[in-house]
């Protein structure tokens, strides 16, 4: 198998799920599905204990599953591995999701998405993209932030703001209040070039992941409050 192959594991208690998703994927020249698991326990073991060259690349992670829910399995694998995790949840936006973003999930999809938004969606986390939009995530964690306590989102979050520069703290405010790049710099005068800088080094400082982990460490910290 190339290196230019995209590795992926199937992550879903439905057989039938897993099934779909195998034919529309296995079918694209750049896509291998290199294993399937039925539980959380299992795609953390497949992941991790993976032999030389079959770790897969990327994880497509329900999240109700049983043994281990797909939150703790997200933990477990993006805390031991550089394998990226895209969560699947139903139309309603599981409540999970967020706890799923935090634990380092690269993003979410929904589970009723068409192949196309599927396929696109897979190739942007291989490449280190963030696949929903801002303004996307920002409603999700409006939704489901009020309903956590307040100790689970402060301290070390917002301590950690401290890193930042006052500009890279305003851009970060702006990220994750849902601008875009242009939408920011057009609020600070500043150019879109000048923008991409400003978030790399925020990513950089505080260890983050992409796009979609700024929006979340944004309500983490503090520095933008669901509305309402």
């Amino acid at each position: 198998m190339t290196d230019d192959i995209i590795k992926l594991l199937l992550a879903d208690d439905q057989e039938m799920v897993r099934v779909g998703f195998r034919m529309v994927l296995d079918a694209q020249q750049d896509m291998a599905v290199v294993g399937e698991a039925g539980d959380g326990r299992a795609a953390v073991d497949a992941v991790v204990n993976a032999g030389h060259g079959r770790r897969p690349d990327l994880v497509l992670m329900d999240i109700r599953m049983p043994r281990l829910n797909g939150v703790a399995a997200t933990e477990a694998i993006t805390a031991a591995t550089d394998t990226k995790v895209l969560v699947l949840t139903t139309f309603d936006l599981d409540e999970y999701v967020y706890s799923a973003l935090q634990a380092g999930a690269s993003g979410f999809l929904l589970k009723d998405a068409g192949p196309a938004e599927l396929l696109a969606a897979i190739r942007a986390v291989a490449s280190g993209e963030a696949v929903v939009a801002p303004s996307a995530t920002r409603r999700l964690l409006e939704r489901f932030v009020p309903t956590l306590p307040k100790s689970s989102r402060d301290g070390t979050a917002r301590e950690r703001l401290d890193l930042l520069t006052e500009r890279e703290r305003e851009v970060l405010t702006l990220v994750g209040q849902g601008l875009n790049n242009s939408e920011i710099a057009a609020r600070l005068f500043l150019g879109e070039a000048t923008v991409k800088t400003h978030i790399g080094h925020i990513l950089a400082k505080l260890g983050l992941r992409d796009r979609v982990h700024m929006v979340v460490f944004a309500y983490d910290s503090g520095i933008v409050r669901p509305r309402g």
